[in-house]
């Protein structure tokens, strides 16, 4: 039997992605998966959605998240995968960077709107009730209003770093992250690592420190890796004892990355449940991974 087709990192309009959290259910079985992982930033308000709905799939979900951290000017998304959603110290931390997120983007549309028409009601119309509202939604916003032709290019111009516009989030550390993560029941696993044309967003030292307060593994296949920052990235995997992962980084249309472009090992899968202690993958009919 073929492995099955895994995809770890997927996101709904509960954070910046634009199908709701069934909807991604739903477009991840007609990909063919046999397994994702929703993994909203810095919100677990999407997993009752989304278990509700592959309760009648034949596939499985890995209820996560994507935790917000920083090294300096640089963010480090950490993936944590079956966490206990109700853990008090991870509930806190994700309330305090999503309020932050709200405070920075509302400041950076003022900014904006000084130049160009656009307003915080332009921003909320394109995004849902409870969602993490961070520069996604104002990209969507400059798109309505024709200042962008789309989310890709307003990354590109009014909403890049040196545009005057931005301003940085703030955000725990990854050694923070990820101690709060395994606090929490969950595995955590570095999405992304080497998306900066600058190189890794880690170095090993630090990596050495991440994998002492619990690092499970690094994202390795991700259309954002660069090539050489991939083989450094399995060295460090072969020899630091992590599981490696590959994903879509799926955002719905807000993307153009398609669910299954990478994906994961069964053994990285399994991996993560047997070191998971906060919640359980949620299994629908006849899926390969039950």
């Amino acid at each position: 039997m073929p492995d099955p087709f895994i995809d770890l990192h997927a996101h709904s309009s509960v954070s910046d992605g634009t199908e709701r959290p069934a909807e991604l259910v739903a477009a991840a079985a007609a990909a063919g998966l046999d397994g994702v992982a929703l993994t909203d930033h810095d919100t677990t308000a999407g997993w009752d959605e989304a278990i509700a709905a592959v309760a009648a799939l034949p596939m499985t979900l890995l209820p996560g998240l994507e935790l917000s951290t920083r090294v300096g000017y640089r963010s480090v998304h950490v993936l944590g995968y079956l966490v206990d959603p109700t853990d008090p110290g991870l509930v806190a931390e994700t309330t305090r960077i999503r309020d932050g997120r709200f405070a920075r983007a509302r400041r950076m549309v003022d900014r904006i709107g000084q130049d160009h028409p656009i307003t915080w009601d332009d921003v909320i119309a394109q995004s849902t009730d409870g969602a993490t509202i961070g520069r996604p939604h104002i990209a969507d916003a400059l798109v309505a209003a024709g200042l962008e032709s789309d989310r890709s290019a307003a990354f590109r111009g009014i909403l890049h770093p040196a545009s005057g516009y931005y301003e940085p989030h703030d955000a725990p550390s990854p050694l923070h992250g990820v101690a709060l993560i395994r606090a929490a029941g969950g595995v955590p696993v570095i999405a992304h690592p080497a998306a900066s044309s600058r190189g890794i967003v880690i170095d090993e030292p630090m990596l050495r420190e991440l994998v002492d307060a619990g690092l499970g593994g690094l994202e390795v296949d991700h259309r954002e890796n660069q090539s050489h920052g991939k083989r450094t990235l399995l060295d460090w995997a072969a020899r630091h004892d992590l599981f490696v992962t590959g994903s879509s980084d799926y955002h719905g249309t807000g993307k153009p990355n398609r669910l299954g472009e990478h994906r994961t090992a069964r053994v990285a899968f399994d991996a993560i449940v047997s070191q998971a202690t906060g919640s359980a993958p949620v299994h629908g009919p006849g899926s390969r991974l039950a």
